[in-house]
C-alpha cells in the first residue's frame, strides 16, 4: 500500500521472457527481508521477522512451498556455499553479540564458526530471554520476553523495567541491541519485560495494522494486560516496584502512560511525541503521521490527532519522568521533548531533561551513550524503591 512503510513485503518472481509475475509468498503472512538464490535457481532463501525472532526460510520456485530452515534468535546476512549444501548466517541473541554460524541445508545441526567476543563475554554474566504469551483485553494472543538479572535468586523480590519499542511497527526480538541493550537494563538488578503489542511486526499483517489510527488504544491496553500477566505469573517481581521506558513510538507511549495511569514508579521518555498537531507540522516525515492518522493532515481530521495526543492529558501527570531528546532529531523534533518537560515542570511532577545537542533520533556517540546509561540508571534507581 503506497505511503505505508510497514506494509508486508512479498517475494515476487518476474519472468523476463513473458513479463508475468508470480507471488511466491502470497500464502505466508510474514514480511520478506533478505533474499538469496541457490545455485540451481530452484530455491530462494529469505529472512522474515517471526514472533520475536528473525527466522530463515526457503521457498521452492516451481511450487511455492515454504519451509522454515532456522527458527530462533536474530539471523541475518545469509549466504550459501558453492555446492548449495551449507547455509551461512550471522546470529545475535540477547546474550550473544553477532557471530557467524553454519548449518547443512538438509540438516539440523547449527555450528558457531566465530567467537570474536569470547574472552570478554567470559567475564560477564548474562541470561537468555524467556518467552511468554498472554490473552489481551479482546482475546488476542500477545507475546513478550522476560529477562532476569545477573546472579538471579528466585527467592528475592526484584524491581522491574518494562520496555516499550518504537515504530510503532517494530518488534522486540531475541537480539543483542547495540543501543537499547536488554542486559544493560537488567545489569543493576532489574527484571526486564518487553511486550510486542499490536502493531508489532512478526505476527501477521493484520496484527501489524492494528496500531494505525489507534495509537493510544489497543497497544496501551496490551501493555497494561501484559503488565498484569507478568506481575501475576512471576512472584519474584515486586508489584509496586515497576518502571517503564521507551523511545520514539515507545516515547510517545511513555508520554501517553503519564496521562493515563500512575501504576509506574517512574518513567523514561526518549524522543517521544507529546503533541500530535505540532509534531505533524514539524516532522520531516509528513507521510508517516498522515498514514497513521487516517491518510489526512490534522486540519482535515483534528479529532483523531487530538484523541491520541498526550498533551490533552497533562492534568493527570503524576509519575516522575526523565525526558531525553536530541537537537538533531528531525523525525520527532526537539520541541516535543521540551513541551513534555515543560508540562511536567508546570504540573510540579518530579522530572529531569537530558538534552543532547549533537544527537538525532538515536544516541550513537560512545561518550553520549555512556552518559545516557548513567542518567537512566540513576533515575530509575532514585524512584523505583520509593
Amino acid at each position: 500500500r503506497a505511503g505505508f512503510e510497514a506494509d508486508q513485503y512479498d517475494l515476487m518472481l518476474h519472468d523476463r521472457m513473458t513479463g508475468t509475475k508470480k507471488n511466491l509468498t502470497k500464502n505466508y503472512d510474514r514480511s520478506v527481508g533478505e533474499i538469496v538464490w541457490d545455485k540451481s535457481g530452484k530455491t530462494i532463501f529469505f529472512t522474515a521477522q517471526n514472533q520475536g525472532h528473525s527466522s530463515i526460510y526457503k521457498v521452492s520456485v516451481p511450487k511455492g512451498k515454504i519451509d522454515e530452515v532456522v527458527t530462533y534468535h536474530h539471523n541475518t546476512n545469509i549466504a550459501l556455499s558453492s555446492d548449495n549444501k551449507l547455509l551461512y548466517f550471522a546470529r545475535q541473541r540477547a546474550d550473544l553479540p553477532t557471530e557467524l554460524f553454519v548449518k547443512p541445508v538438509k540438516g539440523k545441526t547449527e555450528t558457531q564458526l566465530t567467537s570474536i567476543n569470547a574472552e570478554l563475554l567470559a567475564e560477564i554474566e548474562m541470561n537468555a530471554l524467556e518467552n511468554f504469551w498472554f490473552k489481551s483485553f479482546d482475546g488476542k494472543k500477545v507475546q513478550g520476553f522476560l529477562l532476569k538479572p545477573p546472579s538471579f535468586n528466585p527467592t528475592r523480590k526484584y524491581p522491574m523495567i518494562l520496555l516499550i519499542h518504537g515504530g510503532p511497527q517494530g518488534m522486540w526480538g531475541d537480539d543483542y541491541h547495540y543501543r537499547w541493550n536488554y542486559q544493560m537494563f537488567a545489569a543493576p538488578g532489574y527484571v526486564v519485560a518487553m511486550i510486542n503489542v499490536r502493531g508489532s511486526k512478526g505476527y501477521g499483517q493484520e496484527f501489524c495494522d492494528a496500531v494505525s489510527k489507534d495509537w493510544g488504544g489497543g497497544p496501551y491496553k496490551d501493555i497494561m494486560k501484559g503488565l498484569d500477566y507478568v506481575l501475576d505469573e512471576y512472584d519474584f517481581i515486586g508489584k509496586n516496584k515497576v518502571a517503564a521506558a521507551g523511545a520514539s513510538y515507545g516515547g510517545f507511549m511513555i508520554n501517553w502512560i503519564a496521562g493515563q495511569t500512575d501504576r509506574f514508579k517512574c518513567l523514561v521518555s526518549h524522543d517521544g511525541i507529546f503533541d500530535q498537531r505540532s509534531f505533524y507540522y514539524a516532522t520531516e516525515e509528513l507521510w508517516f503521521p498522515e498514514w497513521e492518522f487516517g491518510e489526512v493532515p490534522p486540519f482535515q481530521n483534528p479529532e483523531l490527532y487530538e484523541q491520541h495526543s498526550p498533551s490533552n492529558f497533562v492534568q493527570n501527570f503524576k509519575t516522575p519522568t526523565l525526558v531525553i531528546h536530541g537537537e538533531n532529531d528531525f523525525r520527532v523534533p526537539i520541541t516535543q521533548g521540551l513541551q513534555m518537560f515543560t508540562a511536567l515542570q508546570r504540573k510540579g511532577v518530579p522530572s529531569r531533561l537530558l538534552y543532547f545537542p549533537d544527537e538525532d533520533h538515536f544516541v550513537t556517540k560512545p561518550q553520549n551513550a555512556k552518559l545516557w546509561w548513567k542518567t537512566v540508571h540513576e533515575w530509575i534507581a532514585e524512584w523505583v524503591h520509593k
